[in-house]
């Protein structure tokens, strides 16, 4: 994929670890004269997507400012299951069904890691550095109390996962997989208006 109008080149999917949870970022414009008809489209496609085996969530952002881009995110558990969802030959029909209503081409971002979570929002606004590292403070902290205690008996019950490293280990990725799957996509929506502000 090559740099758009948005200056930004997406990543390449076989860049990207198989069994890595990523985000795709999709920017389209929609004319002005059918934001009613792609209105439409995205309450059709957005039903479908989330059918396909690894969706996790999607979020619609819709233009703010002086921006006339939708903003899509959709969350994949892993990138063989976000392809099997782009390179679909019912999510083609539904892009060409919508293709003679936009602008430009769509734009596709594939983004992988915590980064996916602070995708910058139409208009160029980007989360500052010191935000996205209080959001993601304020998030593990508090896991890092919770996991150990919930994990408490099981290292008692199995002694095995009682030893130092596996302890920390199934820690760690307790974790790791709940800032991913639970909480970052919940989290950073519900303090988008500080975070982007």
């Amino acid at each position: 994929m090559s740099a758009d109008e948005y200056g930004s080149t997406a990543q390449r999917s076989d860049e990207i670890k198989l069994d890595t949870p990523v985000t795709t970022v999709i920017r389209q414009r929609p004319l002005p004269e059918a934001i009613s008809r792609y209105e439409d489209w995205l309450k059709e496609i957005i039903p479908v997507a989330q059918k396909f085996a690894g969706h996790q969530s999607v979020s619609v952002i819709r233009p703010q400012a002086k921006s006339d881009a939708y903003t899509i995110v959709l969350h994949f558990d892993t990138i063989t299951k976000l392809r099997g969802w782009l390179d679909s030959d019912i999510r083609a029909q539904l892009v060409e069904n919508i293709r003679p209503f936009l602008v430009v081409e769509e734009n596709i971002d594939i983004q992988t890691g915590f980064e996916f979570w602070f995708t910058p929002q139409p208009g160029g606004k980007t989360a500052k550095p010191y935000k996205q590292f209080l959001i993601t403070l304020s998030a593990i902290f508090p896991l890092t109390i919770i996991v150990p205690w919930l994990l408490g008996p099981l290292f008692a019950w199995l002694p095995l996962l009682g030893l130092p490293v596996i302890r920390q280990f199934a820690i760690a990725a307790a974790v790791v997989a709940l800032m991913i799957y639970v909480v970052m996509p919940h989290y950073t929506r519900f303090v988008s208006r500080w975070l982007y502000g």
